[in-house]
């Protein structure tokens, strides 16, 4: 990985900045801060695959977000050069991006901290998912096949039905986001049902109870009927990470949760 983004630096024009590395789960992905040559900072992201699984929706993730989205006015990093090589059967896909220096606000998806975030972020927040949720793709987040067989699973109930389908940015968690702010990490971006983002984010907030009312005040959609299929659908999700012994720290406020569903729903 080391070898292939620094071939990548060299095609795309960059200098890596030394101790600044940053792997991806597995050590799928290798991001480090770099400058172009007239100074400018940019952050270079290698991502590596086997070939013949080089293609669909995580690789071009950041491609087709940068075509649907471009910045989002200024809240997420703009993708400015992509270079591709192939070795001994796996694929390597370099994305040259705007760098953000902001960090973020959590070092994993789930926030075990206090925030004292501004108004304004907030209102950002909700502004810029309004913008992700219309915009029109034929990328899926969300399989409802993946609802009929996880939700029934995990919380006891069928799935229900879904209102309505929107663009989701399908992976919100604290540690994709900063301030003021950034939307980090767009590969799995596509149709979730409505409320997804805002679920996700819930989840990942349930250790901090105060945030997490924060989180269902600044949406609404959160507690509506028209949000009850992304709830359920988050909530199983993450269940289905603790039933393979990650996140344990919030079971209990998953099951909590999906008592509450199970009330709710019809």
């Amino acid at each position: 990985m080391r070898v292939h983004h620094a071939r990548a630096a060299k095609r795309l024009a960059v200098q890596v900045e030394p101790g600044g590395e940053f792997w991806g789960w597995a050590g799928r992905t290798l991001g480090a801060p770099a400058r172009t040559a007239a100074g400018t900072p940019v952050w270079l992201r290698l991502v590596s695959a086997p070939a013949d699984k080089a293609s669909g929706k995580l690789w071009d993730g950041a491609l087709d977000a940068q075509h649907a989205f471009g910045d989002l006015d200024g809240h997420r990093p703009a993708l400015l050069g992509l270079y591709e090589s192939v070795d001994d059967s796996t694929a390597y896909r370099a994305e040259l991006s705007v760098r953000v220096d902001q960090p973020v606000l959590s070092d994993g998806p789930i926030l075990r901290h206090d925030l004292q975030l501004p108004d304004s972020w907030w209102t950002d927040l909700a502004a810029t998912l309004e913008k992700v949720a219309v915009a029109d793709t034929h990328r899926v987040a969300v399989r409802e096949q993946y609802m009929n067989r996880t939700i029934p699973e995990f919380l006891g109930t069928p799935a229900p039905a879904v209102t309505a389908w929107t663009t989701a940015h399908g992976d919100l968690h604290w540690a994709n986001l900063t301030a003021p702010l950034r939307m980090l990490d767009w590969e799995g971006w596509g149709h979730a049902p409505e409320g997804f983002d805002a679920a996700t984010l819930y989840a990942y907030t349930l250790l901090q109870p105060n945030i997490a009312a924060r989180v269902r005040a600044v949406f609404p959609v959160l507690g509506s009927p028209d949000g009850l299929a992304a709830e359920a659908t988050v909530c199983a999700l993450l269940l289905q990470t603790v039933s393979r012994g990650d996140n344990l720290v919030l079971e209990d406020r998953l099951r909590d949760w999906s008592e509450d569903l199970r009330r709710r729903l019809p």
